[in-house]
């Protein structure tokens, strides 16, 4: 990834990666969610926790960072859930709680991971399969290998790896630290890198794009590489916390809807090009707000769905409405 060049600065302002009137406004729809949700839990007599609260959003918020990149580039990826599940089963499989094995379960899974996002972007970009269907038949793929392998909890991480789900900096957990540093990771490499820029390029116009000079394919597949990765550090988070990887972690995390939703929710375009990090960042607190009011109050779980659905078409009807000022 180099550095954003003078050459690079001649792109639309909308592929800066600069926040605008549409990423405040998400902040100030989290603000008002936060200050309805903790109103209602004190009027009840709930327990307010933010610190557990950001620990919930670690696991999403990872995946999601991940899924922006690919939505930017007018891609996405439904396989995110399953790959959530392989690095937990293989991380907890190769470590076989021996400490001196980590780093090879570490390796193994970020190799595991650069794979899938490789296949993904290359079955995008080379046979030209639509990406839904791509990143679909590679989630049915990974879910055949895992349930014909596996069917209950394998192997084990080491007390010594547990330090990713479990411990802290002070009143900070280590896990908040991580999905903090990734976002601004994130914004860092939209903002100032001609990875960053060629990615709104080719999520806005990929024809445009190409004839601009960007090689658009190994823009998505780099973006496809990245959001894999996410989805390989959310598993090693998932499997510090519960000491050993099973088939069912990822889907019933739901992280490739949740994901999605989440980017969406943050104020990026599906169709590309429009969006970024920051956004993403609040659209992922704002569910776990949400969540944390509906477990409290006792919300009925099928209609915490309908509100989560009224919440996320209501907010994309918003975006739309505003978007004579593109949402960055």
């Amino acid at each position: 990834m180099s550095v954003v060049t003078a050459s690079d600065r001649t792109l639309p302002a909308r592929w800066a990666g600069l926040p605008s009137s549409g990423t405040w406004a998400i902040y100030g729809v989290l603000l008002l969610v936060l200050a309805v949700s903790w109103t209602l839990i004190l009027a009840t007599g709930g327990n307010i926790n933010l610190t557990n609260t950001l620990v919930r959003s670690v696991a999403l918020g990872i995946v999601a960072v991940g899924q922006t990149f690919v939505i930017l580039g007018g891609s996405l990826d439904l396989s995110v859930a399953y790959q959530v599940s392989v690095t937990a089963i293989t991380a907890s499989v190769v470590m076989d709680g021996r400490p001196d094995r980590v780093w090879l379960g570490v390796l193994a899974v970020l190799g595991v991971g650069v794979a899938i996002g490789l296949a993904n972007g290359l079955i995008i970009t080379v046979l030209h399969v639509n990406a839904f269907i791509a990143t679909l038949g590679m989630s049915l793929i990974l879910r055949g290998g895992l349930n014909a392998g596996f069917d209950n909890f394998a192997g084990a991480v080491p007390r010594e790896f547990e330090w990713f789900g479990y411990g802290d900096a002070g009143p900070v957990p280590y896990s908040v630290l991580v999905l903090i540093a990734l976002v601004v990771a994130g914004w860092f490499v939209l903002r100032f890198t001609r990875f960053g820029h060629h990615l709104y390029a080719v999520g806005e116009s990929e024809d445009t794009a190409r004839l601009s000079g960007v090689r658009s394919a190994r823009v998505i597949i780099g973006a496809h590489v990245l959001c894999s990765l996410t989805a390989v550090l959310t598993g090693l988070f998932i499997v510090s916390r519960l000491r050993a990887g099973a088939p069912w972690v990822g889907p019933d995390g739901n992280y490739d809807l949740e994901s999605i939703a989440a980017v969406v929710l943050g104020g990026t375009a599906l169709a590309g090009g429009r969006g970024g990090v920051l956004g993403t960042f609040a659209g992922v607190v704002i569910l776990a707000l949400l969540d944390n009011a509906f477990n409290q109050l006792e919300v009925n779980a099928f209609l915490k769905d309908v509100v989560r659905g009224v919440i996320i078409i209501a907010a994309v009807a918003l975006y739309a409405f505003r978007q004579r000022d593109p949402i960055r």
